[in-house]
């Protein structure tokens, strides 16, 4: 590769990040950030401790935020630095390391860019994901519980902060059901495309005749609630019952009541949290999961008139999306961008943004397209 091409391929990086930049607008992230600073030090900050920890979660993300973008604008410029003086001294190394930081920078920008695309009115939210086991017996609950671990493996992996706040395990393995949060900036937009049903195809661990199964789980994904939402519940709407949290096959863990499950009695919509450690703090947990739930049904219902004309673009609950063959070959594959892999285990250790950042490219042109 001709150094011209390197130093092109570097400029087109730059314009790409110049734009990334713009979007992330660094003024208003570092305006915040000295705002949230100065909560952070206040000394009675902690009288309230839902808000200190908003507070705190808030001025993690935005930092990280601003590091992330720093940090590729100061490699960048380096490797110009580097490319000039390769150029200046003949030096053939120093070239190669070049190429390879282009590599490296090329895909970490793809990866920043793709946030431009996220303009919905909630995208910039956490997000609060419910798995559930559907089709497929004990093989569907496991099957549940691997994608609760990919996608905290996934948060894991770009350092982002995650709250579980109920799992509900199956008898014989797995989980019939779990919900948890993931703060991040745009963790909402970024996570919605992973909306739908999962199927898995593999030899089942619980066949003593070790035959091949299917077995299925639903992803929901929602905007977590912020407090400009407005979101009034009556009291007289819900009905709370209390109960004694169990682990994994009916295990008791906790011998007080102090699970609560909520049922928004207009609606039906029924949620549970029993991972804290008092009956007062699953009542609040499960209340912010009513609300992100009843957030979304306004937002349903708002849209109505419009997915009746045009459809949802085969992005809503319950849709099949991605699957995911361990027999007889290994292929994940998602059935809406035709993006596969041939790794299997990777993809369950939470390295799914090639499937995120493809998914978001093909909502952006379902949406252009509709």
């Amino acid at each position: 590769m001709a150094n011209d091409d390197l130093s092109q391929q570097l400029a087109d990086l730059g314009h790409s990040l110049d734009s990334i930049e713009a979007v992330a607008d660094l003024d208003a992230l570092r305006a915040d950030i000295a705002e949230l600073s100065e909560q952070v030090a206040a000394p009675n900050l902690w009288d309230d401790q839902d808000n200190a920890q908003r507070v705190t979660s808030q001025l993690s993300a935005k930092q990280s935020e601003v590091d992330r973008l720093v940090a590729l604008r100061t490699r960048l410029e380096d490797a110009e630095l580097m490319l000039e003086l390769a150029e200046e001294e003949g030096d053939a190394d120093a070239r190669a390391e070049v190429v390879k930081e282009l590599g490296h920078l090329t895909k970490d920008i793809e990866a920043l860019e793709v946030r431009t695309l996220l303009s919905g009115e909630y995208d910039p939210r956490d997000a609060l994901i419910t798995i559930r086991a559907e089709a497929g017996g004990v093989d569907a609950a496991d099957f549940a519980e691997m994608l609760m671990r990919m996608y905290l493996r996934w948060a894991d992996r770009h350092g982002y902060t995650t709250e579980v706040y109920d799992t509900s395990y199956a008898e014989e393995a797995g989980l019939k059901s779990a919900t948890f949060a993931v703060k991040a900036p745009f963790a909402y937009g970024t996570l919605s495309v992973e909306q739908g049903t999962h199927r898995l195809v593999r030899i089942s661990p619980f066949d003593n005749q070790g035959r091949r199964q299917t077995s299925f789980a639903g992803v929901e994904v929602l905007p977590v609630t912020e407090e400009t939402d407005h979101i009034d519940i009556p009291e007289g709407d819900l009905r709370i019952d209390v109960f004694r949290s169990s682990g994994p096959g009916g295990q008791s863990v906790n011998t007080t009541d102090s699970a609560v499950r909520i049922t928004h009695l207009p609606t039906g919509i029924v949620v549970s949290c029993q991972n804290e450690k008092s009956q007062l703090q699953n009542k609040a947990a499960a209340l912010r999961v009513l609300q992100s739930r009843l957030l979304e049904k306004a937002r349903q219902d708002r849209e109505k008139e419009m997915n009746a004309l045009k459809g949802d673009g085969g992005n809503s609950w319950g849709a099949q999306m991605r699957t995911y063959v361990m027999n007889p070959y290994q292929m994940v594959k998602d059935l809406r961008t035709d993006h596969e892999v041939g790794n299997p285990a990777a993809v369950f250790d939470g390295d799914i943004d090639g499937f995120i950042d493809a998914g978001i490219r093909w909502r952006k042109k379902a949406d252009a397209d509709a």
